[in-house]
């Protein structure tokens, strides 16, 4: 008989609220997800609430709070790549870094704190070892009017 893959990560996510979307299908020519070196690479994911896209600028027409969310959602379907490509969320080692990209007005400079969305909830999936460098950028635009867009490496331990 098979033991059920463990994913105490997601068990965590979980009973903080949590729900792994399903992990987006790349919209280019592209793979969501590398891995060599035993590092996961995983390419920029969108904000999606409830199945809808999170579009719109900050210091315009998005929030910073709307912001944190819409990154913290980036940060639910990172995971969900994450996830998919390796089995279970419990295989990441640690989370070595997280790129920010936020849709900005010229004159909007809380980047850090809209990307500190995806941050507390890799600190809250992983612990210590959530822990990340990052960059937190602003940009004119993203693919499809996204207010955010995030991609990350993650450190993944051997079967």
């Amino acid at each position: 008989m098979t033991d059920p893959v463990v994913d105490s990560v997601a068990d965590k996510l979980a009973a903080a609220g949590h729900v792994l979307p399903v992990p987006a299908a790349p919209v280019a020519a592209y793979v969501p997800t590398v891995l060599a070196g035993g590092l996961l690479h995983v390419s920029g994911q969108l904000p999606f609430v409830v199945g809808q896209l999170v579009t719109g600028r900050l210091g315009e027409d998005v929030s910073v709070e709307a912001g944190q969310a819409a990154a913290q959602a980036c940060g639910l379907m990172l995971l969900a790549q994450v996830k998919a490509a390796l089995g279970s969320l419990d295989r990441v080692e640690r989370v070595v870094k997280l790129g920010a990209f936020i849709n900005s007005a010229s004159t909007f400079t809380d980047q850090p704190k809209v990307a500190n969305g995806a941050s507390e909830l890799m600190v809250l999936a992983f612990g210590d070892a959530g822990r990340h460098a990052r960059s937190a950028v602003g940009v004119p635009c993203l693919p499809l009017g996204a207010a955010v867009e995030i991609d990350a490496v993650f450190a993944v331990r051997a079967h």
